[in-house]
């Protein structure tokens, strides 16, 4: 299938260069898009600039009834969006269902939401004057999103922006940019207007420059590495630009010596391998309390050993395809570290290339020790590192040693310790019994170098909304 760039209403870039969009778990190209440059990029911002007046003078209840048409678009057609999102990223075809759902609920609950932007009144200390607090929208916004959550990363933007009144440039990764499409795809029948939403495909540095140069983008939204997320904020800095960013992470799970095993070995499971792995709040390290480190170690194991490796679209698949051969000779680079420096591989261990594809089994390394590579960096793979600690307090230090704060995790019945910890630790969302946190609902995002801002919730609307005060005399 070939897909071209949707820019003011119209499907273009059939003239332009081609980028081969490849099938992870066997290397077979399941369709092309167009490589846009500066052009082609200053032309969407252009539409959205153009846009931005007529859309956000609409109420909200007219925005919330096309943000609704296109939820209801992606529900109707969420397995034909699942199929899609699995081909080009590998992920299993139940959890790519399920994404879609997550996916909807963004803009469901943003539909909604819009129409609970409020201003104020301030009581005034003079009889003749009166004080007002107005919310408006940011402006043009641009969303850079990753490949990993290819249709969540951005209804999670797209949501909140058009609900507040955005208009709103979206640039999916090279790896997965079919989702994106078939997105603007259902929001073109939805009916937005032209100009409202445009998406761009293409060299990630020549159009994010074009992105981070523009005057006429005020708001910049992007999901990815850290080490981008810093390039995008210098480039920023030259016109001042409102970022959210939503960085790197190495989620940390404590595990105290009064935890339900049932919950702590079902949630660590259910959060380290789903994706395979490759989720930016995945549990990347476990540090568990001496007296039941042994019983949950072998639990863990138990439950690895259970999950199947293969294609995402056969059935029973639970763990899907590495997204590239970088990303596989990374995990496998942490699992031979750690085993060569006095780690146990308790099960896994292994990778493999298949017909064009990497897999890799559930790894459980017992043994860890915190100068290992694994314990340092962001595997992306689906390896359980599990390290032994003696109290609460080594626990809360050793899960702040990272300089990413975006998720952690702890397990414990006691609500003294369990909120020592939730006090204790430096990470933007907290997972207490819970291995699966993300809702639309909720807010998301992280500390220190994970970035800056928040999405889903009330705080993800507060992103798109400028302040505006006014004071004035009778």
């Amino acid at each position: 299938m070939e897909k071209l760039l949707y820019i003011n209403g119209s499907w273009t870039g059939d003239s332009l260069e081609k980028i081969e969009v490849f099938n992870p778990a066997n290397g077979e190209v399941v369709g092309t898009v167009a490589s846009c440059g500066k052009e082609e990029t200053d032309a969407a911002i252009d539409a959205a600039h153009k846009a931005f007046p007529s859309w956000s003078k609409l109420t909200a209840y007219e925005r919330a009834d096309y943000l609704m048409k296109l939820h209801d678009l992606m529900i109707e057609q969420k397995e034909e969006l699942a199929e899609l999102m699995t081909l080009e990223m590998g992920k299993p075809l139940k959890e790519s269902v399920g994404e879609v759902m997550y996916a909807a609920s963004f803009i469901k609950w943003y539909a909604e939401e819009g129409k609970r932007i409020y201003g104020r009144t301030i009581p005034s200390s003079a009889e003749n004057k009166r004080m007002q607090v107005l919310r408006q929208p940011v402006g043009v916004v641009a969303a850079i999103t990753p490949w990993n959550f290819p249709a969540a990363m951005i209804t999670r933007k797209l949501g909140p922006a058009l609900a507040a009144g955005c208009t709103f440039i979206v640039k999916p990764p090279k790896e997965t940019p079919l989702t994106a499409i078939k997105l603007v795809e259902l929001a073109d029948q939805a009916g937005f207007p032209k100009g409202v939403i445009n998406l761009v495909t293409g060299s990630s540095s020549v159009i994010g420059k074009a992105i981070m140069d523009s005057e006429k983008v005020r708001k910049v939204t992007f999901t990815g590495s850290t080490e981008i997320g810093k390039k995008l904020i210098e480039q920023g800095a030259a016109t001042v630009k409102n970022v959210s960013m939503e960085l790197g992470g190495h989620a940390p799970a404590v595990v105290l010596e009064d935890a339900d095993l049932n919950k702590a070995v079902a949630g660590i499971v259910a959060s380290k391998f789903r994706n395979a792995g490759q989720t930016c709040i995945c549990i990347n390290r476990v540090y568990v309390q001496e007296s039941v480190y042994e019983e949950f170690v072998e639990r863990v194991a138990v439950e690895a050993k259970k999950l199947k490796v293969g294609n995402g679209l056969d059935e029973g698949t639970d763990i899907g395809p590495i997204i590239n051969k970088d990303g596989y000779e990374k995990i496998s680079e942490h699992v031979e570290n750690a085993v060569s420096n006095g780690a146990e591989c308790v099960t896994g261990g292994k990778g493999r290339a298949d017909n064009g594809g990497y897999y890799y089994e559930p790894t459980v390394l017992k043994n860890v020790s915190q100068d290992m590579l694994i314990m340092n960096e962001e595997t992306f793979g689906p390896v359980i590192p599990i390290h032994k600690i003696s109290s609460v307090e080594e626990g809360i230090r050793l899960a702040n040693t990272s300089p990413f704060g975006l998720a952690a995790y702890v397990y414990t019945e006691s609500m003294s310790k369990g909120t020592q910890v939730v006090e204790g630790l430096d990470y933007g969302i907290i997972g207490w019994n819970d291995g699966v946190p993300s809702a639309a609902q909720a807010p998301f995002g992280g500390m220190k170098e994970s970035g800056l801002g928040r999405e889903g919730g009330v705080e993800g609307m507060e992103a798109y909304l400028e302040t505006k005060y006014v004071s004035f005399v009778l």
